[in-house]
């Protein structure tokens, strides 16, 4: 037992009076003749013992009374060591798109501020942080209209992130007892299952589970040219579905295109194909009905007319693999001999490739670097002929590239560098036994760029990134057989693609991105991006021929927006959100490291309500003092 003001208890001290007017007899007593005197002694006698009695229970009673008295102002109580400590509360309300998910009627997320709500102490003190928002020292009072406002959010903290987070929010204070409550559905996407052990502060988890984990997902789409005519539009859809159809529907901005059906085999995933018009611009939506997540129920996406890339090549014969390459659907290609090359074109191209010179002018280094520099693409494949040395005063201005020498040695190519951005989503598994071409002869360079192809013994047959690439022989049949190679369609494809970054079919949330918009801005003109409900200014940056658009934090919502002058509409671009969260898998709380779980909120603010009571037994003494009162006056009364 502990005392709120243990300072009182000295008062006991007090029983000493009804001790001292036990033990001293304060009355004067008056003689009165009396002739019986066996009677007399008879009554005295009596007299005595009924008196001795009286007084002894008067003394207990007393006492008692006095110190049931001290014991209610000392304020006795009972309570565990924590409930003696100062509080701190931090709450992490996950408000990621998993807690769409339904239970009863309320999705995961309005079930849990529904909860908070409910069960927080109307005048407690604590902080709230979600995936994207932060609440300090506030009661629910203050914050509850804004939780029932907020929206989900494509964002999902890992378990160190919530850790680290809630560290910012508690005190330094070593005397105070801080709690940690997690409310979350506690999705795979959370990351390991574990808490870092040996921090202050104590962790608890309430998981939120839907009625179910079935839930449909539009993953992506795919383009795929059949001819000039139609096109067919390929739609990825994963998941499970307790319905054996589910509708599929295609839009043109407001207008009902195509509508089909998705069923699921034994596989949880399928492909949807519509063929679609060639050639013509679509504001594409694709939209599903799903009862569960319904973010990953809508897909945008935007077919423009695309830009044509246009290629300079610089070439000594009449670069025949090169029209081949270079459609005339997508590339605008043009070809010149060093004598008929005018360098004032090169301003208005994308792409430039040096195609087996063997000699370049100093003029049109210093014009070729110019060009880089503004944002344009530059490819050089060497001669097999002349002095590989003049290539250096070019070459040396790009990732520190040098030729040292040449290696008159056939050599055969025998990697491929599969995670660089040339042949990224070019092959769908990373392939061993291909059939890789070779070359009779290379030059071997000194260089920082990455290799993206290689020759046995690591020497780069083809280098370069950023808009510069290199290969180390030349191309001509005679030395060799690169352009009989199937590799040679992506590779100089995705150069050249990297020349114009033309928007894709859809972009995803929260990935850093970029496009070029083929425009030509004032000095202090700058593209906007618009949709029905926002705007913003992206990072951008100018060149002579083209505005180069990043992306990464803005925008924050899906849809298809509008790239735009203050008068013009340029193009559009698609923004989609992540399917991260689409797979409905879990953690398993209870193996979760350091945290203490439980069922629901409602048992998890009673375990905390019961380690912070206090048992007060105040009362209880004055009630047993009234009653001490009550005895002695009985006692004085009824007792002879």
């Amino acid at each position: 037992m502990q005392f709120k003001h243990p300072e009182i208890l000295w008062a006991l001290a007090l029983l000493i009076i009804p001790i001292l007017i036990h033990f001293f007899q304060l009355r004067r007593f008056k003689k009165t003749p009396f002739t019986n005197v066996a009677m007399l002694q008879k009554v005295t006698m009596e007299s005595r013992k009924s008196n001795t009695l009286k007084k002894w229970l008067l003394l207990v009673t007393r006492c008692l009374l006095v110190a049931a008295l001290v014991f209610a102002f000392a304020q006795p109580f009972t309570a565990q060591e924590s409930a003696l400590l100062q509080k701190e509360t931090v709450v992490y309300l996950d408000d990621s798109f998993s807690m769409q998910a339904k239970s009863n009627g309320l999705s995961l997320f309005e079930k849990s501020v529904q909860d908070l709500i409910k069960y927080s102490d109307e005048e407690q003190v604590f902080s709230l942080f979600t995936n994207t928002l932060t609440f300090t020292d506030v009661t629910i009072k203050d914050i509850q209209n804004r939780l029932l406002e907020l929206p989900n959010t494509p964002r999902q903290l890992s378990l160190e992130d919530i850790q680290l987070k809630a560290e910012t929010l508690f005190s330094d204070s070593p005397s105070s007892e801080k709690n940690l409550i997690v409310l979350s559905d506690f999705q795979n996407t959370l990351g390991d299952a574990e808490f870092e052990q040996g921090k202050n502060f104590n962790f608890h988890g309430v998981q939120m589970t839907p009625k179910t984990t079935a839930n449909v997902s539009i993953d992506s789409v795919y383009l795929e040219n059949n001819n000039s005519q139609q096109e067919r539009l390929k739609v990825y859809v994963s998941g499970i579905s307790e319905a054996e159809a589910i509708p599929l529907s295609l839009y043109n901005g407001d207008t009902l295109i195509a509508k089909s059906a998705i069923t699921f085999g034994e596989s949880s995933n399928t492909e949807v194909e519509f063929s679609i018009p060639g050639n013509e611009a679509i504001d594409g939506l694709l939209q599903i009905t799903d009862n569960s997540l319904s973010y990953d129920n809508q897909f945008f996406f935007n077919i423009d007319e695309r830009p044509k890339i246009r290629v300079l090549a610089v070439s000594e014969d009449e670069g025949d693999y090169l029209k081949r390459l270079f459609t005339e659907d997508e590339f605008a290609l043009s070809i010149y001999t060093l004598d008929q090359l005018d360098y004032s074109l090169l301003d208005n191209q994308n792409v430039v490739i040096l195609d087996d010179l063997v000699n370049i002018p100093e003029g049109l280094n210093r014009i070729l670097i110019s060009f880089k520099e503004a944002g344009g693409t530059l490819i050089v494949i060497p001669s097999a002929q002349g002095d590989f040395s003049m290539y250096n005063p070019l070459v040396s201005n790009f990732f520190g590239t040098f030729f040292l020498e040449q290696v008159p040695v056939e050599t055969r190519i025998s990697k491929i560098s599969f995670d660089h951005p040339i042949y990224r989503n070019v092959f769908e598994n990373r392939v061993d036994n291909f059939q890789f071409p070779h070359a009779k002869s290379h030059f071997r360079v000194q260089s920082r760029a990455p290799n993206i192809i290689s020759f046995e013994g690591d020497d780069a047959f083809l280098l370069g990134d950023d808009g510069f690439y290199l290969f180390t022989s030349s191309l001509e049949r005679s030395v060799s057989n690169f352009k009989n190679s199937p590799l040679i369609v992506p590779t100089f494809y995705n150069m050249a693609l990297s020349g114009l970054q033309v928007p894709q079919l859809y972009q995803t949330l929260g990935t850093t991105s970029f496009i070029d918009v083929p425009v030509q801005l004032g000095n202090d003109d700058v593209l906007n991006v618009g949709h029905e409900t926002m705007q913003f200014i992206p990072l951008q940056k100018s060149f002579s021929n083209k505005v180069r658009l990043y992306f990464d934090e803005e925008p924050k919502i899906s849809g298809i927006f509008e790239i735009k002058t203050e008068s013009e509409v340029l193009s559009k671009i698609s923004f989609n959100y992540p399917r991260t969260e689409s797979k409905l898998s879990y953690l398993d709380i209870d193996n979760i490291n350091a945290m203490e779980s439980k069922d629901s909120m409602a048992s998890l603010f009673q375990y905390l309500d019961e380690k912070s009571s206090v048992a007060s037994y105040w009362k209880w003494f004055v009630i047993f003092a009234l009653l001490l009162a009550l005895i002695e006056v009985i006692i004085q009364k009824f007792v002879t």
